[in-house]
């Protein structure tokens, strides 16, 4: 039988890669700011990357509830062997 909450799984697994990827990107940034912490660019790439972050962060915590509520919905039957 196919795991109805196997979307939000998913939806997961993809944020959190997602999230990684921003992260790492925010840490290159952060380190080009101290060589050039005037730059106009490189600071409205910061806003920009912790926006994505923020928004990242709240895919995840959107997956991980409806997750829990699929869960609570369809609860995975214990199998004897």
């Amino acid at each position: 039988m196919k795991d109805p909450c196997e979307i939000f799984k998913s939806q997961r697994k993809k944020a959190q890669e997602t999230l990684d990827i921003l992260q790492l990107q925010k840490s290159q940034i952060e380190l080009d700011l101290e060589l050039n912490p005037i730059s106009a660019d490189l600071n409205k790439k910061l806003r920009q990357i912790n926006l994505d972050i923020k928004i990242t962060v709240n895919e995840l915590e959107h997956a991980d509830n409806s997750n829990a509520t699929c869960e609570i919905n369809h609860p995975t039957p214990i199998r004897n062997n």
